[in-house]
């Protein structure tokens, strides 16, 4: 991928017309340009080529002026971060969606590399509720939750969220990649007992329950020990109605979205828990929510496909294989994970994507289930 300047992608003003102009702007001030306002650039460089002090001290009013207009909130782990930090960081696209584009970025004064969530204007929410909602998150901590580190809002509408970066990828990446031998069935527990503990403080743990709303192995991103961390938490309430319909949308079309939700305000506990059990089946079997190849006469739609195949081919033949030849996580080593113990474990997943909500059990009650499982 090429490397990007953020800023040229989030505050370049679109009014700019011509590249000789660009070239021809003096950056008189380092913040200044790393926030893209290009007001009066000709007539700025004219004064600072005459050394007019009185011209350098009209720039310095109009940048505190204009820096009225635009804002970063930090919290804890964001502490010292500037707006210079984040808008000149030079970046490198990982990521895009229909709400904005997610970059790599080199925070070079604080020598960190940090991800950056770009939301699109047209996309947040515009009715003043956007910065009590991200106070509200950023306050959010939990050892499996990707958290908010600070919030940058530009002057012309741009919303950057900030997080720390994670480099070992996403589960829906190690799941097909892993696939075999490192899938084993002590990896897969802890994975699914970290989510859903994660997943649990966000719904039962906080003043208010947070709907994730697009709850996915793509948004569970992992460490070098393959620790999970739930990524994209409330990012929901932070979009406008169509864009939060787009979500929806997409969710349903890889095979997360529960079978009752029409539309995305309607998203609750019951339907973030059925995107929990279809990250367990994933799991469980190392396949896709959606086969797009599945025959004519095949559900392509993997909860669907596990409760018809398991009666005719039995779990042991629907799950990984190595996944019966591992000991049990928090056993004294001598005790090897049951066919029994597979199954429970697929009942499980398959309670939490029961065609019914009323059905589902609540995270509460998915982590008993999941901790009685290797109490045998």
């Amino acid at each position: 991928m090429n490397r990007i300047h953020l800023l040229l992608i989030i505050a370049l003003p679109a009014s700019i017309a011509a590249l000789s102009v660009i070239l021809a702007l003096t950056f008189f001030s380092l913040c200044k340009r790393a926030s893209g306002r290009t007001r009066d650039d000709v007539e700025t460089s004219k004064r600072n080529s005459e050394g007019s002090r009185r011209g350098k001290e009209e720039i310095e009013e109009n940048a505190d002026a204009e820096a009225e207009d635009e804002d970063l909130i930090t919290f804890h782990g964001g502490e010292g971060l500037t707006i210079c930090d984040i808008l000149e960081a030079p970046g490198e696209v990982i990521g895009k969606s229909m709400n904005g584009t997610l970059y790599r970025a080199e925070l070079q004064r604080v020598n960190s590399v940090m991800l950056l969530r770009f939301l699109r204007p047209a996309c947040t929410a515009s009715d003043g509720s956007v910065n009590a909602v991200v106070q509200a998150l950023g306050r959010v901590r939990h050892p499996n939750l990707v958290p908010i580190l600070g919030f940058y809002a530009g002057p012309r509408g741009e919303k950057l969220l900030i997080h720390p970066f994670y480099r070992f990828g996403n589960l829906a990446e190690f799941i097909r990649d892993g696939g075999g031998e490192t899938l084993n069935w002590s990896t897969v527990y802890n994975i699914s007992i970290c989510i859903t503990k994660a997943l649990d403080h966000l719904h039962m743990g906080l003043p208010r329950p947070i709907i994730h709303g697009n709850l996915k192995s793509k948004n569970v991103l992992l460490d070098r020990h393959q620790r999970p961390y739930i990524s994209d938490f409330g990012l929901l309430s932070l979009l406008n109605g169509a864009s939060g319909q787009h979500m929806l949308e997409a969710s349903s079309a890889q095979g997360y979205k529960a079978p009752e939700l029409i539309k995305v305000r309607d998203a609750n506990e019951r339907s973030d828990v059925y995107s929990l059990g279809v990250i367990f089946l994933e799991l469980l079997t190392g396949k896709e929510p959606v086969n797009e190849n599945a025959a004519p006469d095949e559900e392509p739609y993997l909860p669907n496909y596990m409760r018809e195949a398991v009666h005719e081919l039995g779990i042991s033949n629907l799950c990984l294989p190595n996944l019966l030849l591992q000991k049990k996580p928090d056993g004294d080593g001598s005790s090897i994970v049951t066919e029994e113990c597979i199954l429970k474990f697929f009942q499980l997943a398959m309670a939490c994507c029961s065609s019914s909500p009323s059905l589902r059990p609540n995270t509460r009650r998915v982590l008993k289930k999941l901790e009685n499982i290797v109490k045998g």
